[in-house]
């Protein structure tokens, strides 16, 4: 990394500026990427950039630098604390042990100190970075990876080749234990294209691969293991609703690999279930999310229930099959490359040596699988809505262009109908959060945790959408509807400020005037005068 940033959080700022000013940030390898002037501010700044560095008073208005510093250690680990802070509150700072903040600064600030602070934290920055890098380090951590028998049982297991009454004889034979008791198969796929220098692709997997371990294993009691040239984890959920936290979890974790080791990674998620035999149905499904990188981007996690609520899975298909590569060109695919799929499976499907009997299964087999997707996605074909007995043989008279051209027709109507119903159903959740906020917007604990719960999605798809369909973060939206609504009150009713700010959902009469002049640029008693005075 060329340098290390850092977010400075300061209710004075004019303390701000002279740290600023005070230091030679380029020079000790640091970059200053903004300020915020309370915690509630800066944690929305970390959320959003994701410094490596965060230093920042104790005393504030909203959200203190103690509790402010407790939210960054849980969510975003690797980022570093410095407490800046008066002499009465140092030994109530030095305390905070659990905080694992970097160091403790007094007040005034100096800038040696400072400095020597900074250079200190650039070379324990570095050294981590070159410990997550280090070739051999790396290399070594590679070839000594799961223990053989463990990962070839995970293989097995994810293929459904195991008997589910050999399974406990398994558990107990190789030491594994699975409790639940529910669980959930994720395949953490890294791209090839995109190799940070002086990594190769299976370095760079095996990167991947601990920085998951290190991440996700514990927490989630998670076995994890290479398959397929993907980093498989099986995840144990203590209850089944805790899918949207791990979902929120692997979409950070993406973008971490991202920041510090360079990777594009995407992580699918696959469908929860109570019983290990039911892994391989997950990990089918987990495999299917990851496909949808093609729709939703890389380095990010994709949760099978949220991007494709509809879309059944069908146990048994061959992903290597012609007849899978075409359902799965119908979900993912251009028209022009569905056709494609269409011929190739025609191709597939037409040899010398083989009977017109099983030609024509061939042909209906395609199309109950098309008809099965069709219901499975709630999809209306016209074509499937008459006589299907009628078109079965319709189909098997039909001459092989003609042939061709229907199957054609048919399968890109079924994308562009998938499509219709995706775009309506991204509609309806992006409405549904908006109705949620007219209805909850005076309640102050509504945020983006409580609207994610009230949906049942994780935090980082709602995010995506929501952003993607109204062009503001879910907070942002939330913000603006309420000071369109305390700018309507202040200007209809002649209630005092602080009664409007609990009206909106902010109990503290500061911090909504705060908001407020953000907002409108005045407070919200000037906002008022000088509407009258427009009025007069």
């Amino acid at each position: 990394m060329d340098k290390y940033t850092v977010l400075l959080v300061d209710d004075e700022e004019e303390v701000i500026q002279v740290i600023m000013k005070k230091i030679d940030w380029e020079g000790l390898g640091f970059s200053v990427i903004g300020y915020a002037n309370n915690g509630v501010r800066a944690l929305e700044m970390v959320e959003e950039a994701q410094p490596d560095v965060v230093m920042t008073d104790i005393k504030m208005p909203y959200m203190d630098g103690m509790e402010l510093a407790g939210h960054i250690r849980a969510d975003f680990p690797a980022t570093k604390i410095l407490l800046f802070t008066g002499f009465d509150e140092f030994e109530y700072a030095k305390e905070a042990v659990h905080l694992e903040v970097e160091e403790y600064i007094l007040k005034p600030v100096n800038s040696l100190e400072l400095t020597e602070v900074f250079t200190k934290l650039k070379k324990k920055l570095d050294q981590e970075i070159s410990e997550k890098r280090n070739a051999e380090s790396l290399r070594k951590y590679y070839l000594d990876s799961l223990p053989l028998l463990q990962a070839n049982f995970y293989s097995t297991l994810i293929e459904g080749r195991i008997p589910e009454n050999q399974l406990e004889q398994y558990l107990q034979d190789y030491q594994i234990e699975l409790p639940g008791p529910f669980f959930c198969c994720l395949v953490i796929h890294t791209s090839s294209s995109g190799i940070p220098e002086g990594m190769n692709p299976m370095l760079l997997s095996a990167s991947v691969e601990k920085q998951a371990k290190e991440r996700l294993e514990e927490k989630w009691r998670a076995k994890s293991f290479s398959y397929l040239a993907n980093t498989i984890l099986l995840a144990q959920l203590s209850e089944e609703s805790e899918i949207s936290e791990l979902t929120d979890e692997c979409d950070r974790f993406c973008r971490y690999v991202h920041r510090i080791i360079g990777g594009n990674v995407t992580v699918g998620i696959g469908q929860v279930c109570q019983n290990i035999s039911e892994l391989a149905q997950s990990y089918i499904s987990a495999r299917e999310a990851v496909s949808y990188r093609a729709l939703y981007g890389t380095s990010r996690a994709i949760n099978i229930r949220e991007i494709a609520p509809h879309e059944k899975s069908t146990p048994g298909l061959g992903y290597e099959s012609e007849r899978s590569r075409l359902l799965k060109a119908i979900r993912l695919n251009t028209p022009t490359e569905i056709k494609s799929a269409v011929r190739d499976y025609l191709s597939s499907i037409s040899f010398k040596e083989k009977s017109l009997q099983q030609h024509h299964i061939d042909l209906m087999e395609l199309l109950s699988e098309l008809c099965r997707f069709a219901a499975n996605n709630d999809l209306t074909i016209e074509e499937f809505s008459g006589d299907m007995g009628r078109l079965y043989g319709r189909l098997l008279d039909m001459e092989p262009n003609t042939l061709e051209e229907w199957l054609c027709s048919i399968c890109v109507s079924l994308h562009e109908n998938l499509l219709n119903v995706r775009n309506k159903s991204t509609r309806s959740f992006v409405e549904n959060a908006k109705d949620y906020v007219e209805n909850h917007y005076s309640n102050e604990e509504v945020s983006l945790d409580t609207v994610c719960e009230a949906l049942g999605v994780s935090n980082s798809y709602f995010s995506t959408i929501f952003k993607k369909e109204t062009g503001k973060s879910f907070i942002g939206y939330l913000t603006d509807y309420r000071m369109e609504r305390a700018s309507r009150l202040l200007l209809e009713t002649n209630e005092k400020s602080y009664i409007i700010g609990k009206k909106v959902g902010y109990t503290d009469p500061n911090y909504f005037s705060y908001v407020f002049k953000r907002k409108f640029g005045v407070s919200p008693s000037k906002y008022r005068t000088e509407h009258n005075q427009r009025e007069e």
